[in-house]
C-alpha cells in the first residue's frame, strides 16, 4: 500500500491536475466509481487505477480491479491520506483512474455538431457535454480559450459523457471552418436571432455556444450563418450557459427524432 505522498506515482497523478501535464502525456484523471465504470463500459483502458483499502471489499470495485488486471494495467492501494492528496475534492470517493484522452475524429457525413467557444466554467462545461451526449451530438469542438474538457472538475460534471463523445479540443478556427463545411452554423445569442422553436433543427447544423461573460468570439460571429435565441419573460436577459445549451440541444433532439416543427 502506498502511504507516502512523496511516492512517484502519487506525484505523477498530482501533476495531472495541471493542463500542461495532461496534454504532454495525453491522459487525464477520472474520480469516482460510477465515472470509472462508465469508462470501462466504453472500452477505455486505464493506465493506472488507485483505490483506498476500504473499497477493496466493495463488489463493484472488485469487478473493476479484475477488468483492469485483465488489461494489464496497474492497480494500486493507497491510504486515505494519500488519496486526499491525489484528489482535488474535499471528500474523495476512494477510487481514481488515469485514463487516455480520445483522439480527435471527425465522422462523415456530419449533421449535428456542437462548438463551444470561450466557455470558462467547469461545471457548465461538464453539464453541456452530458446534454450533448443525451441529445445525440456527433462531434464536440472546443476553441482555444475555453475551459479544458479534461480538467478533473469538468470530468466529474460530465458524468461519463467524455467516454462516448467525439471530442476535438482546442481547435483553431480554420480547422473548425473546414470541419463544418456543408453545415448551417447557428450562434446562440441572448435576445438576438430566431426563436429556437422556429428553427428547423432537422437540417445539418452546427450550434455554437459562447462564454458566460463575454459570449462568443468575433470569429464565431463571422462563421455563423444565423443566430438563435431563447425568448424570456419578466425582464430576464440571459440564462446560465449550460441551461441555455440544454434547452437548444433538446429542442433539436425532439425535432430530429421526428417531432414537429
Amino acid at each position: 500500500m502506498i502511504t507516502s505522498s512523496s511516492n512517484e506515482s502519487v506525484k505523477y497523478v498530482r501533476s495531472l491536475h495541471r493542463r500542461r501535464s495532461r496534454y504532454r502525456d495525453r491522459v487525464f484523471i477520472a474520480e469516482g466509481l460510477r465515472t470509472i465504470e462508465e469508462a470501462i463500459e466504453a472500452g477505455i483502458q486505464p493506465a493506472f487505477l488507485f483505490h483506498t483499502p476500504a473499497l477493496a471489499e466493495v463488489p463493484r470495485v472488485r469487478r473493476l480491479l479484475l477488468q483492469v488486471e485483465q488489461w494489464g494495467a496497474q492497480a494500486r492501494v493507497v491510504s486515505d491520506s494519500v488519496m486526499s492528496v491525489m484528489s482535488d475534492t474535499v471528500t474523495p470517493q476512494g477510487v481514481l483512474a488515469v485514463l487516455p484522452m480520445s483522439e480527435c475524429s471527425i465522422p462523415r457525413p456530419l449533421t449535428w455538431v456542437l462548438v463551444i467557444d470561450r466557455l470558462r466554467d467547469p461545471g457548465n462545461m461538464g453539464t453541456i457535454l452530458r446534454s450533448a451526449l443525451a441529445a445525440g451530438i456527433e462531434l464536440v469542438i472546443t476553441i482555444p480559450g475555453t475551459v479544458d474538457v479534461y480538467s478533473p472538475k469538468v470530468v466529474r460534471a460530465g458524468m461519463g459523457a467524455h467516454f462516448r463523445l467525439n471530442l476535438c479540443v482546442d481547435q483553431p478556427w480554420p480547422m473548425v471552418q473546414d470541419a463544418l463545411q456543408g453545415l448551417r452554423v447557428l450562434l446562440a445569442k441572448p435576445g438576438v436571432g430566431s426563436p429556437y422553436w422556429d428553427v428547423d433543427w432537422r437540417q445539418p447544423t452546427a450550434l455554437c455556444i459562447g462564454g458566460e461573460a463575454q459570449g462568443a468570439s468575433l470569429q464565431a460571429e463571422k462563421l455563423a450563418t444565423d443566430t438563435v435565441t431563447i425568448p424570456m419573460c419578466n425582464g430576464v436577459e440571459s440564462l446560465n450557459a449550460a441551461v441555455a445549451a440544454s434547452v437548444l440541444l433538446f429542442e433539436a433532439a425532439r425535432q430530429r427524432s421526428g417531432g414537429e416543427l
